[in-house]
């Protein structure tokens, strides 16, 4: 037995779009059984630059730190903070 789907409305914005499915269900609209896997490699996540001050001495422990494992220390900092954030949930 197969579920009628709706129409997708043609939408004059993306914040028209993103309004209609933040108050709708996909599933009235879209047939997920039929959705094929795709791989996006050259997608990356957007990123925000921030200004962030640091004592001279924990700089100099995480560039120490960073040496040791032969990576960047910004790559490191990520690092440490999203395990910070992910360990607190």
């Amino acid at each position: 037995m197969s579920k009628t789907l709706k129409p997708i409305p043609q939408f004059q914005s993306e914040i028209e779009e993103r309004a209609f499915w933040e108050a709708n269900d996909t599933t009235d609209y879209v047939d997920w059984s039929k959705a094929e896997t795709v791989s996006l490699p050259n997608l990356k996540p957007s990123s925000t630059s921030i200004s962030l001050r640091l004592p001279n001495g924990l700089l100099e422990r995480i560039k120490v730190a960073a040496n040791k494992r032969d990576v960047p220390y910004q790559s490191l900092i990520k690092t440490w903070l999203a395990e910070k954030v992910d360990s607190n949930k």
